[in-house]
């Protein structure tokens, strides 16, 4: 029965011997006696409402003593009675006493005998509860009932307790959904009357929804109306929803969404008669049953706007409503316009103008006149800005972010942009609010802002899979509430098989308490291309510097950002492996047959002085999870003040979002940009450096890989036969696909799309904070010229190319696709001179290869995927899964990425 059961006696008795049942309709109390006994006999329980024994009558009560009391003292049990010495004893006196001794709930068993006088009082204490024991709850812990139920260890075992506890784990789990779960209770006797208390709980299945049944509906199917409610009907294709489970105050909301649909549809007269959810009798399903009246549908008769207010101009105002005579009404459009016009009145500061909407329904012609009443009110101003619950944020981080000031006209639109900027610094809770009291007069008010604050300090953690790196991790802290001031410290690293890097930030978002917002980064990254290990890397990059940037604002919404960084570079190739000879000077330089000539115009040390500026417009309600507005910007960055690189670079980007309504969220973001190199490299080497160009893949464009996307080199490596003829192209058989080489040559122009639609869950799930989205990226990188081997001059001249049957040379050919557009271009070298000896130009036997060259194409990408983001318990996750619609040959893929962080 328990997990006592295994040391006590399988007997039970019935709390009959404790004085009856709990109460009818619920279990009563199993009893064991601890180490397997039966109980002592006990007195037969008097029932509290019995008449007392026939004693004599009128005789007088001399002593009142108490036989049986183990901790309560006599006195203490006497005076819950109203029997004293020297009164007459009786029958009604003798009955009131019991039911007085009843009333206390501390006795299982009491009883009054009279012997001439002298009253004795025999009482059974209710026994002492040990322990309370749980049996059966997996989908409730333990943690969550016992703190909801009376019963305690050291109380004294009452029934009224046990039967409302009862009552209350099962309340607990009929909020769950669980109507079929029951308790059981239990009563294990100890020594020195001392109980244990078993509550055996059979939890049930989940509740669900089995049928919604509409009666009355006449102009909208079934399936329409069930659509609007938030309860659904069980089945296989609703195994993962929320709503298949019973709620009775889902089943009220649900009732409010079809007067709403009605309304909105022109049904001014709908009701819900009834609604009636009905349990199956075998208590796992719910029934739920609709009786509706639709009514007549009514259009818009007259509609305009009376203003009391002077500087309101009611004709222009009616002028403007969304509304037109003639239109189907729509509650919902109403209520619409009543938010709009009370947001007008507020933008000229009243702040509590009342507008009223008038109905005046015509039954004959079915129209509905509505009037817009807007009542008299005085202009606000803001009395005072109260600010409550920081205790880390300083009042000055928020009241700098309030776009009125106290003494100043209230403006609604004002107050919402202050809401917006507050939500977007992401210290506090979601959802925050300016309020609005009535303040000292009529025409005065405070803004209060109550916030609540959350963690701002975020340890993000990522990793991912690369075709080409492996794992890749990278890793971030960042405080974005350094000691409540609102300034910004991060440190961030990265690491994977060909990328290292870490830089460290600070932003001072106002200046010597200006409204000037100031950073400084710094930062280094090492990049190569090695495969397999860094000692096999055929280039590396090794970058330092820093940038310094400073911000004023233009407008609300307009700001400018001036900045200047430096960055010093280092490209190196492996010498012994991919440099020639040392000539007679004692230079060795690189050999673009070994390395690539790509890479070869790349090594060195340089350093880049950029001076650059940035126009920025942002007006969405948030920064951290916008559902409305916009951003756009524009950069401009020159290279050449000082240091050895001299280029111009333009990129732009923007992004819109609309509420779709129902939860759902949709974007659209956009970014592009164009470098132009100042310094003229010679021919055929391309102005704009490696280190300088674009480069696109993941993250940008999903269903990519990092750097998957855009102009690229592929050497493959091959064998050769033994007895080749010099005179003709060799018959070449691979290697494998490990010995190929694949470098990313990046861009000097790039674009990227994004169309992304967020998809609101059930309440359920936002709990859980579920936010999955549908995505479409588009984007390509391209406008480099194609590295040619042949401008490259070998030493000793004995480097020729292949050629085919017809004497041509193989050297250098374009690739094409079925159009015939030229998407890329293959060399082959020849492993031998015409002279049958080793084609050795640099000193070393080269083994054949063939230089693939593709990517360098306007033509978009295109993925389409869906993403989760969750904040989990550990932290903010986000997975994405994408697939490539359309893609170049070259181009590096990958079907999934995730990160995960945390927040203190």
């Amino acid at each position: 029965m328990s997990r006592r059961a295994e040391t006590i006696a399988t007997t039970q008795f019935a709390m009959a011997l404790l004085g009856g049942t709990i109460l009818a309709g619920v279990p009563a109390l199993a009893f064991a006696q601890e180490g397997g006994q039966q109980p002592a006999a006990q007195p037969a329980p008097a029932a509290p409402q019995a008449a007392a024994p026939a004693l004599p009558q009128g005789s007088v009560i001399r002593t009142i003593s108490v036989s049986g009391a183990q901790r309560l003292e006599a006195q203490t049990i006497l005076s819950y009675i109203q029997l004293r010495p020297g009164q007459v004893y009786t029958p009604a006196a003798a009955d009131q006493a019991l039911k007085d001794l009843a009333a206390t709930e501390l006795f299982s068993d009491f009883s009054i005998v009279n012997n001439n006088g002298d009253v004795v009082i025999t009482v059974v204490e209710n026994p002492v509860i040990n322990r309370i024991i749980l049996e059966g709850n997996k989908r409730i812990k333990e943690d969550k009932i016992l703190p909801e139920i009376k019963l305690a260890p050291r109380q004294i075992f009452t029934r009224s307790k046990v039967r409302a506890d009862v009552a209350r784990i099962i309340e607990l789990y009929k909020r769950q959904g669980r109507y079929a779960a029951s308790v059981e209770p239990q009563m294990v006797q100890l020594s020195q009357n001392r109980v244990d208390i078993v509550f055996e709980i059979t939890e049930g299945p989940k509740s669900k929804v089995r049928a919604i049944n509409i009666i009355g509906n006449e102009h909208f199917s079934e399936g329409d109306l069930k659509d609007e409610m938030l309860t659904k009907e069980s089945g296989l294709l609703k195994i993962f929803s929320s709503g298949t489970s019973y709620d009775p105050d889902r089943l009220a909301f649900d009732q409010q969404k079809l007067r709403q649909f009605y309304l909105t549809q022109g049904y001014a007269d709908f009701r819900v008669v009834s609604a009636v959810a009905e349990l199956t009798p075998d208590q796992r399903d719910f029934i739920i049953t609709y009786v509706v009246e639709e009514g007549e549908r009514y259009k818009f008769g007259e509609v305009g706007v009376e203003s009391q207010i002077r500087d309101f101009n009611s004709e222009r105002l009616t002028a403007q409503l969304p509304m037109k005579t003639g239109d189907w009404y729509n509650a919902k459009l109403v209520e619409d316009t009543v938010e709009r016009l009370s947001e007008t009145a507020g933008a000229f500061g009243y702040a509590f103008a009342n507008v009223r909407p008038q109905f005046q329904r015509s039954r004959e012609d079915l129209t509905m006149n509505v009037t817009f009443e807007i009542a008299e009110s005085p202009r606000t101003y803001v009395e005072r800005i109260d600010i409550n619950g920081n205790t880390l944020t300083q009042d000055k981080v928020i009241r700098r972010e309030f776009r009125v000031a106290e003494g100043d006209a209230f403006n609604s639109l004002a107050v919402k942009r202050t809401t917006n900027r507050i939500n977007s610094l992401g210290y506090f809770q979601e959802n925050f609010e300016v309020t609005q009291v009535e303040g000292s007069a009529p025409d005065r008010i405070v803004l209060e802002a109550n916030v609540q604050e959350q963690p701002t300090g975020q340890l993000t953690l990522s990793a991912g899979f690369s075709s080409l790196e492996s794992f890749i991790f990278q890793g971030s802290i960042q405080q974005n509430n350094f000691r409540g001031r609102g300034q910004t410290v991060g440190l961030s690293a990265n690491y994977s098989r060909y990328s290292r890097s870490g830089s460290l930030n600070f932003t001072e978002p106002n200046l010597f308490d200006k409204n000037i917002s100031a950073g400084v980064e710094v930062y280094r990254k090492d990049y190569n291309n090695g495969y397999f290990d860094r000692d096999s890397a055929t280039y590396e990059q090794a970058q330092t510097g820093f940038g310094l940037r400073v911000g004023v604002p233009l407008s609300e919404y307009t700001s400018l950002l001036g900045r200047y960084t430096f960055n010093h570079d280092n490209i190196t190739l492996d010498e012994t492996q991919f440099f020639g000879d040392f000539d007679e000077d004692g230079v060795q330089e690189c050999e673009p047959l070994l390395a690539g000539r790509y890479l070869c115009e790349a090594i060195g040390k340089r350093t880049s002085s950029i001076l650059g500026m940035s126009l920025i417009y942002n007006n969405v309600d948030s920064r951290l999870r916008p559902t409305r507005g916009r951003t756009a910007s524009a950069s401009l960055d020159f290279a050449g003040l000082g240091g050895s690189t001299r280029y111009v670079r333009l990129t732009s980007n923007a992004a819109q979002y609309w509420p779709l309504g129902a939860g759902f969220i949709f974007s659209l973001r956009g970014e592009a940009g164009v470098i132009k190199g100042l310094k003229d490299r010679g021919p055929g080497a391309t102005d704009v450096l490696l280190t300088d160009r674009f480069f696109l893949g993941e993250p940008q464009i999903r269903g990519f890989d990092i750097r998957g996307v855009g102009p690229r080199v592929i050497r493959r490596f091959y064998m050769a036969d033994d007895d080749n003829d010099p005179s003709t192209a060799p018959p070449l058989t691979p290697i494998d696909s490990d010995s190929s080489t694949d470098d990313a040559l990046g861009g000097t122009a790039y674009y990227v799309g994004k169309a992304e639609i967020e998809i609101p869950l059930g309440s359920g799930a936002r709990e859980l904070g579920l936010r999955p989205s549908v995505f479409l990226d588009v984007g390509a990188v391209y406008g480099i010229e194609r590295p040619q081997l042949e401008d490259s001059p070998y030493p000793d001249g004995t480097f020729l190319p292949t050629t085919n049957e017809d004497g041509a040379p193989l050297y250098s050919q374009d690739v094409r696709d079925s159009s015939g557009a030229v998407v890329g271009q293959e060399v082959t070298t020849n492993p031998q001179a015409p002279n049958g000896e080793a084609n050795d130009p640099i000193g070393r036997t080269l083994p054949p290869f063939k230089e693939e060259f593709y990517g360098n194409t306007y033509k978009p990408r295109v993925s389409i995927g869906v993403g989760v983001n969750w904040n989990s318990p550990f932290g903010p996750f986000r997975i994405d899964m994408a697939y490539p619609l359309l893609k170049q040959k070259g181009d590096d893929t990958k079907l999934f990425t995730f990160n995960v962080g945390t927040q203190f």
